[in-house]
Parts: C-alpha cells; structure tokens; sequence
C-alpha cells in the first residue's frame, strides 16, 4: 500500500496540477471580441443584455442617446412604484416597509390595511423552524461562514416539506412565504452557533414576539438583553427595503431565475441564490467596503487632509495597498452612474444617526472617499468614467451603527433579497416556460488520439 502524500508534498503536487491546467486552457479577451462574446452578458458599453421581461422591478442608470450610452441620475421601482414614495408612505404613516414590500413584490399591488396585517400574520407564523431543526441541523456542523449555512439549512427544509418538488402556484406560494419567514431565524440562530463553537462566546436563543415585525425579530434574536430603540428597529427596516430587490438581471436573481427555468424546487432555487449572494461582486462586496475602509482608517493619518486621502486612494487602484485588487469597493456599479437611490436613501440615514452614535468623523472620511474616487481613478488610471457610491458602500457603516456584527453583513442582504429571488421564481414559473439554455461557442484544439503507452 502506498504511503500518502504529506502536507508539503500535497502543495507541490496541487501547484502542478495547476500549472498543466493553466498551460492547456487559455482563452484571451481578443478571442472574446473576435468572436463577438459579450463576456458577463454584457454589451461593449457595459449595458446588459436583454434575458427576458419581467414586471417585478426597474432599475434605471442612465440613457441611450443615438447608440450612446448617457448617465442619468437613478431610480429603483418595485412595481412601478418609486422606492422613495414606499419608504415616504410607510415613514410618514408610521409603519414598517419591509412586509408591505414581501407583499407588493409578490403579488403586484400595494397591501390593503388587511392584507398588510394579514402578511405580517402570516411571516409570524411561520418564523418558527421545524421541531429538532435548530438541534440537528443548525447546531451540527457549524459554519464559520453564515452564507454557507443558511444555504444548507435552506437545502435541508426540503427534507421537511410534505410535497417539495410540487411546482404548482399555491405550493410555490406557500414554500416561498414560508422560506421569507424562515431565513431571518435560520441567519440567527447559525450566527448565535457559529458565536459558540468558533468564538468561544455564549450562545443564546429568545423566543419570538407575535408584535413583532421583521427587522424587530432580526434585533431581538441577536442581542443578549433583548433591547432595541424604535429608531434601530426603523433603520434596520428601511435597510432592508432597500435590499428587497434589485431587477431580473442581477446575479442573485438571474441565477434564481435559470435555476427555475428547469423546474427545480424552490429550496434548491433560494440555496444556489444564497450562493451567489455570497460572492465578493455581489453581496459580499459590502464586507469588502469593511476591510477596505479599516486599511483607509489605519493608514491615513489625517482624515481631513484631502491630499492624503487621494493619494491613498489612487495607491489602493494601482494595487499597491488595501487587498491589492486595484478596486475602491462600494464604489461605481453596472447599471447606476450618477447616483444610486439606495446610496443617496442610507447615507441621509447614517447621517443624521452618526452624531449619537459618535460616528461624524468616520461618516465624513466615507463623504470625502465618496468625492474623491472619481478623481482618484481620473489621476491614476486617467478614466473619466461617471461612478457614484453604491449600496454597499454606506449598508455596512450603517450596520456597525447598529451594533450588527459582520459576520451578518451579507445574511441580512440574502434575509432582505429573499422576497425578490421568491417573486421572480414565481413570475418565471408562470410566464417564462422555457429552460434557459444561452450558447458557448467552442474553441476546440484538434488533438490525435495517442495511447496511453505512447504519450510523452
């Protein structure tokens, strides 16, 4: 019997395999456009390509003028209807927004006072996880990462579902209010585990509250008294809404929607969405903005020195500092250019809450990076390109104002996005009626078959 391979002579053996791979499989940009692919399903310009038609949401960024790609300020809309009116009315009446949301994404139009009571009911109802759940599925081989258990977890329910694969309406409505119930409990209960076996802290677990809406449920099961303001509890509401959905095309959501062109069960839909939610050019760019902006704040000495703030800048986009990737992290975006609404909604938020949480100085080192990126990227890669601050780039300072951890950056984004993913299911479902099935043109290289015995 053959001895294994010890740890060192593993890392040898897999640097060689990796060599023969990038050896034999290369394909260059040139081939790309020689060959007219549009890589990421993108135009030249940057545009998407168009992949279907949806009526769930509309993300609009900027214009075409004559073939010409013009930026424009803007404007997210759920169901036609502005974000900012949605999160105006429910502020202005004193309600939370993220249930009027789960409820106009899904069904088109916005809630009666009873259908909004009645969807708050039924998500209460609902949060509960299965008997034995937490025990054997959660509390067993915890995850350092929240993401990857919550799509695990999620998997799971399918094992505890009476008729899982059943693609009719009513039973993909009931699997889909049944999961955007769930998922905040899954996200609490994996981070108060991951809290215990990796952290060595202690491990908590409160029941419930009947009056309570989402964001109130998220804040109640992640702190150790059960304590919250209103005005946390509101904030933590009105971040959500803005992450209840964002158009057909995003990764998360495409990848939602291909899943469900094969007719595939709900579970498995929402798990391979959570996986791509994870992904750092997705939902995990908001902890890059985190790591990035702790380099920024540990190697700028004066936060109000313009100068030194842009030269820093201009180092981390040549790749000589911050994670060497050359990217400023919460900054330009695919479709916005001049502004993103959801940007322009949080930063007013984190501003008038920075002052009693004694964040003004940090809040106006993110203002100031805001306004000086685009000069940045003008002096160091000479692009004049129009970019704005996006979601990502206020989510994670308004979350540390919170009191959430990190570890529950990119969790809150999947708990909020769920609605979204479950809408777009369902329109897939009932319109679409077809499997996506996009090309890939084949670059063969012509080999001869050798025998084994013969090759070198």
């Amino acid at each position: 019997m053959k001895r294994l391979l010890n740890e060192s002579e593993q890392s040898t053996t897999m640097h060689e395999l990796c060599s023969e791979y990038v050896k034999n499989n290369q394909i260059t940009k040139e081939e790309y456009m020689d060959n007219r692919v549009k890589r990421g399903l993108r135009n030249s310009d940057g545009t998407g390509v168009m992949a279907g038609l949806t009526h769930v949401c509309n993300v609009h960024g900027y214009l075409i003028d004559d073939g010409d790609k013009v930026p424009d300020e803007g404007r997210l809309t759920y169901r036609g209807i502005d974000i900012n009116e949605i999160i105006g009315g429910c502020i202005k009446e004193n309600r939370y927004c993220f249930e009027e949301i789960v409820w106009l994404l899904i069904f088109g139009k916005l809630p009666t006072e009873r259908q909004y009571n009645r969807i708050s009911q039924l998500l209460y109802e609902n949060r509960e996880l299965p008997d034995s759940f937490p025990e054997d599925v959660i509390m067993k081989n915890p995850s350092q990462n929240i993401m990857n258990k919550m799509a695990r977890a999620v998997l799971t329910l399918y094992s505890y579902d009476d008729d899982p694969d059943d693609l009719s309406l009513e039973n993909n409505m009931r699997q889909s209010i049944s999961l955007i119930a769930r998922l905040p409990a899954i996200m609490t209960y994996s981070y108060q585990v991951k809290r215990r076996y990796f952290d060595k802290k202690t491990m908590f677990f409160h029941p419930f509250n009947p009056e309570h809406r989402t964001a109130q449920a998220i804040l109640n099961a992640i702190r150790s008294d059960r304590k919250f303001t209103e005005e946390e509890a509101r904030l933590l509401d009105l971040c959500m809404a803005l992450h209840a959905e964002h158009g057909g095309g995003n990764n998360s959501t495409f990848t939602a929607r291909v899943l469900t062109s094969a007719e595939t069960d709900t579970y498995s839909t929402v798990a391979a969405a959570i996986g791509s939610l994870k992904g750092f050019r997705h939902g995990g760019a908001n902890l890059k903005v985190r790591e990035m902006m702790q380099d920024i704040m540990e190697n700028v000495k004066d936060w109000t020195n313009e100068d030194e703030i842009e030269a820093y800048l201009e180092k981390i986009i040549r790749g000589e500092a911050a994670d060497r990737s050359g990217l400023i992290y919460g900054m330009g975006h695919a479709i916005y250019t001049k502004s993103d609404p959801r940007a322009v909604i949080l930063k007013e938020q984190a501003k008038k809450l920075c002052k009693e949480k004694n964040y003004e100085e940090k809040f106006a080192l993110y203002e100031r990076i805001e306004k000086l990126a685009p000069v940045a990227f003008l002096n160091a890669k000479g692009s004049n390109k129009v970019i704005c601050a996006n979601v990502d780039f206020y989510s994670g300072l308004v979350y540390e104002m919170l009191g959430i951890p990190a570890d529950l950056f990119t969790p809150l984004f999947a708990v909020s996005r769920i609605p979204g993913w479950c809408a777009h299911r369902i329109e897939e479902l009932t319109t679409g009626g077809r499997i996506m099935r996009p090309a890939y043109r084949a670059l063969p290289t012509y080999q001869k078959y050798i025998p084994l015995s013969e090759r070198k």
